[in-house]
């Protein structure tokens, strides 16, 4: 099985207006989306759009029908001149656990039928029950570590304003996990975020132990949102206004390596 569990730690530092940092010890699955009717019958705590102890439901993504997620990412993939046929997409992700979820981030990596890796799509769900994705091509050649970018579409946090750049540093999870983001302003970066990880078998006893370490992951990761918002709001952070979401539900951000 490619899917696996990471366990490790998520880290942020904002260095402009005010300083602030936060660290916590999170868990993420990484699904092979073929494989998710295998994990199901092989795994007595995981469910596939069903309700288990872990479960990963396919609506919790994508645009949130019943269209499966494969089909909703290769229909992205070709809709940015890109043939997946048939090559493997993987998403990175927390995975229902007692029923709830919230994934500020999901990360697919959509691979060519060669098996290179053909593309990167950033999910960004944000708290008030909105959703957008950044689409980034991989150039054939590119290094193994990934450095890619694109403009802010989507308001996610209330403490940042809209005129900003994302730029990512990863690779195809291994051994070892390391997915870094920094946001950028006209004056440079100003916040940076991290998660690294080590990988684990996806088994049931992996999944045990990942409950017992994590029982409440989706009131840890939201609350965590709320409680790190509050403590920025009294170090006299400004709340900056909502705009309407995009009107395409994915961006296309130019390849980069």
């Amino acid at each position: 099985m490619r899917s696996a569990l990471y366990t490790g730690t998520v880290v942020h530092a904002r260095s402009r207006p005010v300083r602030h940092r936060l660290r916590y010890r999170l868990l993420n699955l990484l699904l092979d989306l073929d494989e998710l009717p295998a994990l199901d019958k092989r795994l007595r705590l995981f469910g596939h759009n069903r309700w288990g102890l872990f479960s990963f439901r396919e609506a919790d993504h994508g645009d949130g029908s019943a269209t499966p997620l494969r089909a909703q990412v290769e229909r992205l993939l070709r809709n940015a001149g890109l043939e997946p046929a048939g090559g493997r997409i993987s998403v990175l992700c927390m995975p229902r656990l007692l029923g709830m979820v919230f994934n500020p981030l999901s990360v697919y990596f959509c691979h060519a039928a060669d098996g290179a890796l053909q593309a990167v799509l950033y999910e960004v769900n944000n708290t008030f029950g909105q959703r957008h994705s950044y689409l980034i091509p991989v150039p054939a050649g590119a290094d193994a570590v990934l450095r890619q970018h694109c403009a802010k579409q989507f308001y996610v946090s209330p403490f940042m304003d809209m005129a900003l750049e994302y730029k990512f540093r990863l690779a195809v999870p291994d051994a070892a996990l390391s997915l870094a983001m920094e946001v950028h302003d006209a004056e440079g970066a100003m916040l940076f975020a991290a998660f690294a990880a080590r990988r684990r078998e996806l088994s049931d006893g992996a999944l045990l132990r990942g409950f017992l370490a994590h029982p409440l992951l989706a009131l840890k990761v939201l609350g965590g949102i709320h409680w790190e918002a509050l403590k920025l709001w009294r170090k006299g952070m400004a709340l900056r206004p909502r705009p309407a979401p995009p009107t395409l539900p994915v961006s296309l951000a130019e390849p980069s390596r």
